[in-house]
């Protein structure tokens, strides 16, 4: 299978050149030319399939001209080591953990894959590529931790300076080897910029090879559809219409989520909730899509004020507002609602979120107070810990500290402070 930029103006690739190139010529978005459903025996079966092999069948359509099935299976099987489990909440509701990884985040299934995929490429390869990243906070952790250590790949994540929790600026600041991490005055879309500028430049790029890591990338992005199977595997015994609702910053994982759905997976909705930074509920209500500057929260990963991913959900519904207003509801949603959230899901059940998952949550309510004949699930991305002092102030409770976690808690911080792409540049040439 190919794949093509959306921007419509550069020439298809397979999908080696699409992870390899990160982004098209034409400063597009690569996107599959097609997606063949799976056959309905697939999910009729679905309860009898383990993960690594409903992870094989979905994905292999997309890079099977690259990867034979052989590697493949490796791959899944590095990948998928650790549970996706759902945890009911109620008669009509759960939560899908996605954070029992090794840096606790639902980015980690991506961010390995696409490891996997660079280094399965590079086999036998002297040439060297960099891969630049900017994190608004979980996706810096995954990328360093997914890809420490890997032959023929250098890692340079942004983040913003002030704007991620202790713990994620410790996952993606300690790990030193081929991982380097540049502290940027400003906010996350000032990273985004700085990223997307690196890859317009002719002069850096006649001198080395980049690609990118956040979910712009086909294979950070695309396996995250895995975890809407494993959820649909879990709660198809319910025997109700399935709603996902997923907290949203970039839109990568629940444009996957729409894939899967497409693939076949019957769903009957999704929310895309969010923080203040609501540039596609306003989306949703208006049908004119106007970014703007990002607003920091307390559920930092979903401080996006232009997400790269809405337009490949435009797209995947041939940008026709009314289709895509049948799949999707959209919520925005301040601190103050999702601590109390927070504070609610605690004393209810004594199940403690992390704020992403919180604002899922009340997207996931919100809708379902107009829909309540349906089976809800909303996404916990991050565990509670890595987000400490707000969980611990909001639900006063102390919470143990994981060993994923406390690794990490005494390593030294090392990390190269910029203000300009000027300075990002330098150092990209330095070497």
């Amino acid at each position: 299978m190919n794949f093509y930029s959306l921007n419509g103006q550069a020439p298809q690739v397979s999908f080696k050149d699409a992870v390899i190139n990160g982004i098209a010529p034409d400063r597009g978005l690569y996107f599959p030319e097609k997606i063949d459903p799976l056959p309905a025996s697939f999910f009729d079966d679905i309860a009898s399939l383990s993960k690594h092999e409903i992870a094989f069948r979905a994905i292999r359509q997309f890079v099977s001209l690259d990867i034979p099935d052989g590697p493949l299976r490796e791959i899944i099987s590095k990948v998928l080591d650790f549970d996706f489990p759902l945890v009911e909440l109620g008669e009509n509701m759960a939560t899908l953990e996605l954070f029992h990884g090794p840096t606790m985040a639902f980015k980690d299934v991506g961010a390995r894959f696409m490891a996997q995929c660079l280094g399965y490429f590079s086999q036998g390869k002297n040439n060297e590529v960099t891969v630049l990243v900017a994190t608004s906070g979980d996706t810096g952790g995954a990328v360093a931790n997914g890809f420490l250590g890997v032959e023929g790949v250098q890692v340079v994540i942004l983040y913003p300076s002030g704007k991620v929790s202790d713990i994620q600026e410790r996952q993606l600041t300690t790990l030193g080897k081929n991982i380097t991490a540049m502290e940027v005055t400003g906010s996350f879309d000032d990273c985004q910029h700085m990223v997307k500028t690196a890859f317009l430049d002719k002069d850096l790029l006649a001198h080395m090879q980049l690609t990118s890591a956040n979910s712009i990338n086909v294979a950070r992005w695309l396996p995250q559809l895995f975890y809407f199977l494993f959820a649909y595997r879990q709660a198809q015994k319910k025997e109700m219409e399935i709603v996902f609702s997923v907290p949203s910053g970039n839109f990568g994982n629940i444009c996957a989520g729409m894939v899967a759905k497409r693939l076949g997976m019957p769903a009957k909705h999704f929310v895309a909730a969010t923080n203040l930074n609501d540039i596609v509920p306003n989306y949703m209500k208006n049908a004119r899509y106007e970014p703007k500057p990002s607003v920091a929260t307390i559920s930092n990963a979903m401080d996006v004020g232009d997400p790269s991913n809405f337009i490949r959900i435009r797209h995947l519904y041939g940008n026709r507002f009314d289709a895509l207003a049948q799949d999707l509801s959209s919520y925005s949603f301040t601190d103050t609602e999702t601590k109390a959230a927070m504070k609610h899901i605690y004393r209810e059940s004594k199940y403690i979120t992390d704020p992403h998952g919180a604002v899922g949550y009340l997207g996931l309510k919100k809708y379902q107070a107009e829909h309540p004949n349906t089976y809800g699930i909303f996404l916990e991305t991050a565990h509670p810990v890595k987000f400490l002092d707000i969980v611990e102030d909001t639900i006063d409770q102390k919470l143990p500290i994981p060993p994923q976690i406390q690794k990490v808690m005494d390593g030294t911080k090392k990390a190269h402070a910029i203000s300009s792409y000027d300075q990002l540049k330098s150092y990209l040439l330095s070497g």
